[in-house]
């Protein structure tokens, strides 16, 4: 059973520049001023503040990641999922971790991705990112970890919500202060290089150091790591348990791989 992983633990996107893993001179212009990286874990044993499940509206579970969360966290999480009345396309709602070295964890429901509508999956792809920073931040900030929202049985394509994904965190850290730390999980040695190969488009080049990449074997899935030196946000909140929609902010990020 492998052991709970601390934020610490993962490379910022800074390091990734430094060890040449990032390309410091990409192809295409930068469509922000620089930032950081990229990891490979087990998301349900990342220590971190917030873990984010990509959750079907139901909330009581499912496959995959969202399986993987539920068994992890143990029966508990179901028990406060189910009185939650289940979530919208693009929401986020949050209960406590449980079993899990997270203290929170975010369930998201993503958009099953539609060619025909694809703007409309795009704006409620990033609803889902940025409710779940919006969350973290008013519930106290710190870390935060992602599974890959959407890429699955959903059908999202991985370059284009990277892209989503990476976009709404640059956009959200650029004015929160809460977040520390973003780490993605992505499922396969592909993804992570799709993120690898996007990431300097949003966190360019080492002026900004708070993102790392790194990669470290783990169950089910990869994850990507990013941390941040932002400004305060402006989310809503209470105490515990709560749901959000979406607002807007950014400025860091890491890339890890986990399940």
């Amino acid at each position: 059973m492998s052991s709970v992983i601390s934020p610490e633990e993962i490379p910022t996107v800074f390091d990734l520049y430094t060890d040449k893993v990032l390309d410091d001179d990409p192809e295409s212009e930068p469509f922000y001023p620089y930032s950081e990286p990229l990891n490979k874990r087990d998301i349900t044993k990342l220590k971190v503040d917030m873990i984010v499940n990509a959750a079907n509206r139901s909330l009581l579970g499912g496959g995959g990641v969202d399986g993987a969360i539920h068994r992890a966290a143990g029966p508990d999480l179901l028990e406060e999922c189910k009185t939650l009345g289940g979530a919208a396309t693009g929401q986020t709602k949050v209960t406590h971790g449980y079993n899990l070295p997270a203290r929170l964890v975010a369930h998201t429901v993503g958009p099953i991705y539609s060619s025909d509508e694809a703007g409309r999956s795009e704006d409620l792809l990033s609803s889902c990112y940025f409710s779940s920073l919006d969350m973290c931040s008013g519930h106290g900030g710190g870390s935060i970890g992602f599974s890959s929202i959407s890429t699955g049985v959903y059908g999202y394509p991985i370059r284009d919500a990277t892209h989503v994904a990476l976009d709404t965190v640059r956009q959200f850290l650029e004015t929160d202060r809460r977040i520390t730390r973003v780490i993605f999980v992505v499922f396969s040695e592909r993804d992570r290089n799709v993120y690898q190969g996007i990431m300097p488009l949003y966190f360019p080049g080492p002026s900004f150091k708070g993102v790392t990449i790194g990669q470290v074997s783990g169950p089910a899935a990869e994850t990507i790591n990013a941390s941040q030196n932002g400004v305060p946000s402006h989310s809503q909140s209470a105490g515990g348990v709560a749901s959000s929609s979406q607002t807007v902010r950014d400025d860091g990020t890491e890339v890890e791989e986990g399940s």
